[in-house]
């Protein structure tokens, strides 16, 4: 019962992970049931650009609770159902990223004015992982450590 005191609140998301080397992971990513930064739950970006070293999932196939190190997690794609920030100016983006995937999606972050380009985002030293919007409802989380190169699909 005192064990109890000690858990904290969380919900389970469903994502597909790319893991190198495992390849291809699917099953669901904890997620605190509140975050520090907004009102609701806690994102799959927020919890992937903590500190810790590994991040917690439940395999679907087998059926276990991993530990995945942050560092060897490539990307992440989940369906999303928030809204882009209002304030934030989209970026049309292609990544070409060290696996072999090229993945083409926007940025929509809200940025400073004096720092609002894809090269800006790219280069924000808290965060190990971006965040792309692929279509209308699926975001994909990439770890800026695979990416080889950027292509701003709106600089003309």
């Amino acid at each position: 019962m005192a064990s109890d005191l000690l858990k904290v609140p969380k919900t389970q998301r469903k994502v597909t992970l790319w893991v190198h080397p495992e390849g291809r992971v699917i099953g669901h990513m904890f997620l605190n049931k509140y975050s520090s930064d907004h009102a609701g739950e806690q994102q799959p970006l927020e919890t992937l650009n903590q500190t810790e070293a590994f991040v917690v999932l439940r395999r679907e196939q087998p059926d276990e609770v991993r530990f995945y190190n942050r560092a060897s997690i490539v990307r992440v794609e989940f369906d999303d159902d928030t809204n882009a920030h209002p304030d934030a100016k989209p970026y049309d983006c292609r990544l070409q990223l060290m696996d072999g995937s090229l993945i083409t999606g926007t940025v929509c972050q809200p940025l400073p004015p004096d720092r609002a380009r894809l090269y800006d985002y790219l280069n924000r030293t808290d965060d190990r992982f971006i965040k792309l919007a692929l279509d209308g409802t699926t975001a994909c989380l990439v770890n800026k450590s695979y990416i080889i190169h950027a292509t701003d699909l709106g600089d003309a």
